[in-house]
Order: structure tokens, then C-alpha cells, then sequence
């Protein structure tokens, strides 16, 4: 019966090839539209560590004895996160600290490199599930012997080394010589989640979240000593005696996350950390015992409003879009099923009911819309074409997956036949009596 229906739908939309492609342009140019921003939103605030998420958890204190905010430092100070992830209360937790550096392979001709560094403990790799694809990370006795040990990344080893096996190269970070224990695969998080922070003070300005992961991991520690002075705090409350040098500084700069299996292990985490934070009260190092949290990942990113504000508002805009060309459509629709009323009514004196007559135009309609997501499909790729052209940090990895290939024919559709509703519904009641007289 259906096929019969398109049969006749294909049949009328013939009849006036103009009208048709009016509306299938409408449609297809809203959904090119939207579905490029909601592809765009749909990558952006995707879970970055997907299934396992809600395991990954990130503790903050408030050192500060002067702060009278509600929420606590987005980071905590060298003192805290040692002591927090010196006391191995987690399952697995990493510190994590970024800093620029001066790089050099001497294996090379290339000239030296300022890039990113992230430095952190040896559980990173494990607990963030981080791809390696020659050789390994280091290990917790590599972390405590402060080694001279590197893990880069796969752009930096193309970059250095024409993505051949670097591991046991050499490279040179600010003046000490590190070696090269590992080279990570093809990774790309989005966002990039451990480095997230800042981002109620941003006004939406989050684009760097989506930066492409540092070239070049180190162990936190031997960052302390290669890198020592050039690290950035990320505020303080009284201004370092040695800018860069933040150890013993009344700053925060540190992040600490931590993974919990379980709600057990969770409950049990939180008590731990509000007893660390009552104990230094007790030694007048922190003044605030009730400023403390412990965060999931999905809720720390929801916290910081990763999704750049800009994305929000062109997808909003987008929509908007599309509901006009919906409009527009609801309108030629009316028009084409109104000035057919003489078939119809005839079709109606001849036995077809108001439904049949009612499935046939939504058909029509749905027909119309299954064109326009065909034409919206190419337009949404071209979109996302035009996106990766731009100087964003997310444009190198925006394209259009399953899920979205998917959605953009059932927008379509949907909005075709929400465009059709209307129209079909004023078509049904086409008295037969009156159609029949006029004609």
C-alpha cells in the first residue's frame, strides 16, 4: 500500500517540477544548514573517554586563606596535590601540569621547536587509556628516580622523524638531554579534557579546549627540575619570590585526577578528602574545610561549559533557520494541495476517504523531504568542508559520522512531514459536493 501511495506522490510532485524543486531546496538548504552546527555541537560535546567517564573524578581544596568564592580554585597548589596523591587513596590518579619548552633533536636537522609540554605521573596513560603505538609509557619507578625519560606524540614523531620507531632517540628539553620510551598513536580527545579548566571565567570562549594533545609527556618530576621557572600559575594570592618557580609559591597550578571504581570507592574517596582538608585547618594552613569537591568527569566538563559559546548560538541560529524554511514549505504545500482540490474532490466522490486522501499528501510530503535530506546531505558535507578550512582548534577532526548521517534524513523527513501536517489535514476536507459543481 505504501509503495501505491509513492507511486502517487512521485506522480503529482512530476506535475510541477517548479513548486518541487522550490521546496526541496528549502528543505535541503535548512538542513544543510543545521545539521553542519549540530554535527559541529554533537562532536564537540561528546564523552571523551567514552564508558568510563564516570569513573574519573577530580578533586579540588581551597588554599587560598583569603578566598570568599563559593566554588574552589579550578587548581590546587603544589602542597595539596602532593600530599593527595602521595597518600594513594585512589585506584589510579595522575598530576597533571603543561608548560612551554625548548626542544631540540639532535638526530635531526631541524632547528628547535617551542611547543607544549604535559607533565604527569605514570598512571596517566593507563587511567585515560592513552594509545601507544611503539614502545611504552614509564613507570611509577621512573616517576620516584625522577627519570630522563619522554613519551611524544604521533604528529611530533611525523614532524621529527618521519613517523618511524623514535624510541630510544634522544631529544634535548630546555638544556637537559631526555630519551624517548614511547610514541603515542593517532590521539585525539575532544576536548582535551585534563587540560580543562577556566571555563566559567571564559564567557564562551572555549575553543582551546579542543587543542591538539602536547607534542612531548615527561614525568612530573623531572619536569620540575628540566623545566623549573617556566611554569605558569593559574592564579595566586601573593606574587612568587622567583616568577616561575612555584613550589613553595602561594599559587595553584597543579591538577589531580583520580579514578574510583566504584560508589563505595567513591564515598570513601570524599571522606578522605574532607578529612585532609580538616587536618591542614587544624595546622592553619588552609582556613576553608567546607570548600571542597569532587567531581565526575561529564560533570566537570558541564562545570567549565566546554562547548565553545559561539557553536551554541550558530546551532541555535541554525534551527532557526530551518524552521522558517519549514514555513515556507508549509506554505507551497498549501498552495500545490489547494489548487489540486477539483482531483481531490473527484478522488473523494469516487470512494476515497479522507484518510486516504490525508496519507497520500503527507506521503507527498515526506517524499519532498526525503529529496531535500539527500540534498542537505551533500550541503552538510560541504559545510563541515568549509569548517576544517578554518583557523579553529577543533577543525581538523569535524566530520559527519553515523549517528549525524543518520540524523540528517530523519530531520528531513521529520520536518517535511511536520510541513505537511497542515496541508494534508485542509486537503482531506475537501467536500467532493462542491468540488464537482465548481468543475
Amino acid at each position: 500500500m505504501i509503495g501505491y501511495y509513492i507511486d502517487l506522490a512521485l506522480h503529482s510532485l512530476r506535475r510541477s517540477k517548479v513548486l518541487t524543486v522550490l521546496m526541496i531546496l528549502a528543505i535541503a538548504v535548512g538542513i544543510g544548514a543545521s545539521m553542519t552546527t549540530l554535527t559541529i555541537m554533537h562532536l564537540l560535546s561528546g564523552d571523551p573517554l567514552r564508558g568510563r567517564s564516570g569513573q574519573i573524578f577530580y578533586p579540588q581544596v581551597e588554599p587560598d586563606p583569603g578566598s570568599k568564592a563559593r566554588e574552589p580554585h579550578d587548581v590546587m597548589d603544589y602542597q595539596s596535590a602532593m600530599d593527595l596523591w602521595s597518600a594513594h587513596r585512589a585506584d589510579r590518579q595522575a598530576l597533571v601540569i603543561n608548560s612551554r619548552v625548548k626542544l631540540l633533536a639532535p638526530d635531526t636537522r631541524l632547528p628547535p621547536l617551542m611547543l607544549s609540554m604535559l607533565s604527569t605521573t605514570s598512571d596517566f596513560f593507563t587511567m585515560f587509556e592513552v594509545p601507544i603505538r611503539f614502545g611504552r609509557s614509564w613507570t611509577a619507578e621512573d616517576d620516584a628516580a625522577h627519570a630522563r625519560v619522554a613519551v611524544i606524540s604521533a604528529n611530533l614523531n611525523d614532524r621529527l622523524f618521519g613517523g618511524q620507531n623514535s624510541v630510544g632517540l634522544t631529544l634535548r628539553l630546555k638544556d637537559s638531554d631526555v630519551r624517548i620510551v614511547g610514541v603515542l598513536a593517532p590521539w585525539r580527545p575532544s576536548p582535551l579534557f585534563y587540560d580543562v579548566r577556566g571555563g566559567r571565567f571564559s564567557g564562551g570562549d572555549t575553543a582551546s579546549f579542543y587543542d591538539k594533545p602536547e607534542g612531548v609527556i615527561t614525568p612530573f618530576t623531572t619536569a620540575l627540575e628540566i623545566n623549573d621557572g617556566n611554569f605558569q600559575p593559574f592564579t595566586c594570592w601573593s606574587n612568587p619570590v622567583t616568577p616561575g618557580h612555584l613550589q613553595n609559591a602561594s599559587c595553584v597550578w597543579v591538577a589531580l585526577w583520580v579514578q574510583l571504581g566504584d560508589a563505595t570507592r567513591v564515598a570513601s574517596y570524599r571522606r578522605f578528602l574532607d578529612g585532609y582538608v580538616a587536618q591542614q585547618q587544624s595546622l592553619g594552613r588552609i582556613t576553608r574545610a567546607d570548600n571542597t569537591r569532587l567531581r565526575s568527569l561529564p560533570e566537570w566538563l558541564d562545570f567549565n561549559g566546554v562547548v565553545p559559546g559561539d557553536v551554541k548560538l550558530q546551532t541555535s541560529l541554525a534551527f532557526a533557520f530551518l524552521a522558517i524554511c519549514v514555513c515556507n514549505v508549509v506554505g507551497l504545500l498549501l498552495a500545490k494541495f489547494l489548487r489540486r482540490s477539483g482531483e481531490i474532490g473527484l478522488r473523494r466522490a469516487l470512494g476515497a476517504t479522507r484518510r486516504a486522501v490525508f496519507i497520500q499528501c503527507l506521503v507527498e510530503a515526506g517524499v519532498i523531504g526525503g529529496l531535500g535530506g539527500l540534498g542537505g546531505l551533500f550541503l552538510t558535507l560541504f559545510g563541515l568542508w568549509l569548517v576544517r578550512q578554518q583557523p579553529v582548534p577543533y577543525a581538523d577532526f569535524v566530520h559527519l559520522d553515523v549517528s549525524m548521517f543518520l540524523a540528517t534524513f530523519l530531520i528531513s523527513i521529520g520536518a517535511s512531514l511536520l510541513a505537511g501536517l497542515l496541508p494534508a489535514a485542509r486537503a482531506s476536507l475537501v467536500e467532493p459536493a462542491l468540488q464537482l459543481k465548481v468543475l
